[in-house]
């Protein structure tokens, strides 16, 4: 288990293997953002991204699960303070495989038991860019 004491400015880590589905596309979006070029592969094509893509905000869910299965089931997490500098830098696609770059940006006290890591996240999409942001993740101190 990692703790923030483990955890140093300029580490980077690489990791994840996640498909994106065209059923689960459609389904995040119908569910959560119905827009045509997200449910609708025909109305998709017509539009200026030519073809079906993921919600951005599916595109974040998906980052998550790949962040958690990757790196922060090993750490001792608290969750989040939030997300700053989200960025959909290009969309993702049906049939696509995500994976994710991270790099410990900074570092900071929060309380007595937790520290506050800035984290340079970066998803990438058949290795091309996608998504980046910044989290703002809460580690457990050692006791």
């Amino acid at each position: 288990m990692d703790y923030f004491e483990d955890l140093a400015v300029g580490d980077t880590d690489s990791f994840g293997s996640y498909e994106v589905t065209e059923a689960e596309v459609v389904e995040f979006a119908e569910r959560y953002d119905p827009q045509p070029f997200h449910t609708d592969p025909e109305a998709a094509a017509a539009s200026p991204f030519g073809g079906l893509v993921a919600s951005g905000w599916h595109t974040a869910a998906m980052t998550m699960r790949v962040l958690v299965d990757g790196a922060l089931s090993e750490m001792a997490t608290r969750g989040a303070a939030g997300v700053d500098e989200l960025r959909w830098r290009q969309p993702v696609r049906p049939g696509q495989t995500l994976s994710v770059e991270v790099e410990v940006a900074g570092k900071r006290d929060w309380d007595d038991e937790t520290g506050l890591a800035e984290v340079a996240i970066t998803t990438l999409a058949d290795g091309d860019t996608a998504l980046t942001m910044t989290g703002l993740v809460l580690v457990s101190r050692r006791s």
